[in-house]
C-alpha cells in the first residue's frame, strides 16, 4: 500500500502509533508559542557562589547553565507549592518535644 508517496511496510498497530505521534507533534508546534520564554530575570552571585556553580557544572558536565538554573528554581517552587497545597484537614506535623 502506498501512503503519502511512501510504501507502507509497517504493521497496522505501529502505523497507527506513528500517525498518532505525528498528530502529537503538530499539537506541540501550536503550544510552542505559549511556552516561548519572553520574560528575562537576572540574578547576581558573589565570587564564591559563582565558583561553586562553575565547579558543580564542570563536575556533572552541565553545558547549559541557564537550563540548569531554571530547572533547579522551578523544581524548588513546585515542591513548595506541593507542600503548601491546602488539604481538607490541616494536621500539624507531630512534634515529640511539645506537649499540649
Amino acid at each position: 500500500m502506498i501512503v503519502n508517496g511512501a510504501i507502507k511496510v509497517l504493521s497496522p498497530g505501529l502505523w497507527l502509533f506513528l500517525a498518532n505521534q505525528n498528530a502529537i507533534h503538530k499539537v506541540d508546534q501550536n503550544n510552542n508559542e505559549k511556552l516561548r520564554r519572553t520574560h528575562r530575570t537576572s540574578i547576581l552571585f558573589n565570587k564564591r557562589e559563582q565558583e561553586a556553580i562553575n565547579l558543580y557544572c564542570e563536575k556533572y558536565k552541565i553545558r547549559n547553565k541557564s537550563k540548569f538554573m531554571r530547572e533547579v528554581i522551578m523544581t524548588g517552587i513546585l515542591k513548595k507549592f506541593d507542600e503548601d497545597y491546602p488539604t481538607l484537614f490541616e494536621f500539624e506535623k507531630p512534634n515529640l518535644f511539645v506537649s499540649k
